[in-house]
């Protein structure tokens, strides 16, 4: 069995950084990438940020581009994100995701790309 843990999540004020991270335990597995999704209250989950391995190609949301960035290890299944410049609006249950399935041509943005899922760490911005 996958687990996915996150950690680093917290109370932070607006304009302030914080750096999540996540690392996989149990049975031993091979992603083709990892991710971020967040999920705010009464809605929907989103994508964040995601790293493809092969290339090392990055993905963001329009809503995090220039302030969060994403960085990881293939080989242990690990991967931070580091999140600057933090408004209110970032304030969600951040969750990690790994995937399995290498998807040539098209980035990691979608949750179904995704096998792996932690229990979310929360992250609250004050105004």
């Amino acid at each position: 069995q996958v687990q996915l843990v996150e950690s680093g999540g917290g109370l932070v004020q607006a304009g302030g950084s914080l750096r999540l991270s996540c690392a996989a335990s149990g049975r031993t597995f091979n992603s083709t990438a990892m991710g971020w999704f967040r999920q705010a209250p009464g809605k929907e989950r989103h994508f964040v940020a995601g790293i493809r391995w092969s290339g090392g190609n990055t993905y963001y949301a329009d809503s995090v581009k220039g302030r969060f960035t994403i960085s990881g290890d293939n080989a242990k299944n690990t991967v931070t994100l580091q999140m600057n410049s933090l408004s209110p609006e970032d304030t969600a249950v951040y969750y990690c995701a790994a995937a399995l399935t290498f998807y040539s041509g098209i980035t990691y943005i979608y949750s179904w790309q995704y096998n792996y899922w932690g229990q979310g760490t929360q992250v609250t911005v004050s105004s």
